[in-house]
């Protein structure tokens, strides 16, 4: 979608269906701004609000342009991120405004049993279930390697804690689709089904395999991430791997990190003793900001691995020390990020770090 084909869209439909269009501009200079700006029937957020643009960008999670926001316009609730391609297919506006469909919608009402028997949605949800949903392909040699994986732990204990897999399929042909769903002992869409498509889209699947977990109650995304949790976890002593509020960057990976505010907590060089007395202050300071669903991740580091040594390396905070390091990593903004000066972590560090970066008092550093 390009600035012309968005434009006849809302002069000719959307306008008349009540939609107002706000150009929130990354041009580089105000000239560049308001030769473009003359081009658009609609309203613009004035250059001059670059922090408000930045704030715009940052809670909209806009990585690259032209993106195009739509919101309620009565709540100021987020409707989708993904305006461009609805305007797209549909430039007349039949459809707005656009909502996207619930995972129940894309999931539909019945799937293939391996023996050809089918399974109503209904027979899967309720209090306490799992539903699994895993992007695979028999062509996909990586595929092919986790299955057995996930056979085992199906079978062996994660079908006992209430969890239903379906297979959704990203084979070629209904032949490959039947071999390889032969070796799997759920449930499946049936190859070439649309639904695929859009649960590709819903949980933005860009490579495979995946493996999904959804709360069978309420819908809920449990975690995107469970391939790597079947490997970490072969007993599922944790199922169903509900994200952590505080988690080792090392072990279980940075997160969120690019997309989110999230506290890193480097202890590489310090002792078991010092870890284990930060995890304590951490964790209820995780746990509290995640019952009042802040946007804020929480990462410690006990020892060199992972993303430790790119995390040191941008922030230039040097190597590791006896003493932990406390940095704010704001990727989303523009690559920002904050160093605290405190040498020990304590209830009162972590939470004056973070009060001072809500109240702007804390120094912006450029990651580089």
């Amino acid at each position: 979608m390009n600035t012309p084909f968005l434009s006849k869209a809302y002069t000719q439909d959307l306008k008349a269906k009540g939609m107002e269009i706000v150009f929130v501009s990354s041009d580089k200079t105000p000239d560049e701004f308001k030769n473009y700006y003359s081009e658009m029937p609609w309203l613009a957020l004035p250059y001059e609000q670059r922090d408000l643009k930045a704030k715009l960008s940052k809670k909209y999670k806009v990585s690259g342009i032209p993106t195009f926001v739509v919101l309620d316009g009565v709540t100021g609730e987020l409707i989708t991120t993904n305006g461009r391609e609805s305007v797209q297919e549909d430039p007349k506006g039949d459809e707005l405004p656009w909502r996207p469909p619930s995972v129940w919608d894309c999931l539909g009402s019945e799937f293939l049993k391996g023996d050809g028997d089918t399974v109503e949605i209904e027979e899967l949800r309720g209090e306490g279930r799992v539903i699994g949903l895993y992007f695979s392909a028999h062509w996909c040699p990586p595929c092919r390697s986790f299955t057995p994986s996930l056979v085992k732990a199906y079978e062996s204990h994660l079908r006992a804690k209430q969890l239903e897999v379906i297979f959704v399929s990203s084979d070629k042909d209904a032949k490959s689709f039947q071999e390889y769903f032969a070796t799997m002992p759920w449930l499946a869409i049936p190859n070439g089904d649309p639904r695929k498509g859009k649960l590709s889209k819903y949980f933005e699947v860009e490579g495979i395999p995946m493996f999904v977990l959804i709360d069978a109650a309420t819908g809920e995304t449990i975690t995107t991430k469970a391939r790597a949790n079947v490997s970490t976890d072969p007993e599922g002593a944790d199922f169903p791997w509900w994200p952590k509020p505080l988690s080792d960057m090392v072990a279980e990976g940075p997160g969120d990190i690019n997309d989110t505010l999230t506290l890193c907590v480097m202890m590489e060089g310090c002792t078991p003793a010092v870890v284990d007395a930060a995890k304590t202050v951490l964790e209820p300071i995780a746990a509290a900001a995640k019952e009042k669903k802040e946007e804020l991740s929480f990462l410690y580091a006990a020892a060199v691995g992972g993303p430790t040594e790119q995390i040191r390396k941008l922030t230039k905070v040097g190597p590791p020390t006896a003493t932990p390091q406390l940095l704010l990593m704001d990727i989303a903004d523009n690559g920002g990020y904050y160093v605290s000066p405190a040498a020990e972590v304590t209830a009162d560090t972590v939470t004056g770090f973070l009060e001072a970066y809500k109240a702007g008092g804390l120094q912006r550093q450029q990651l580089g």
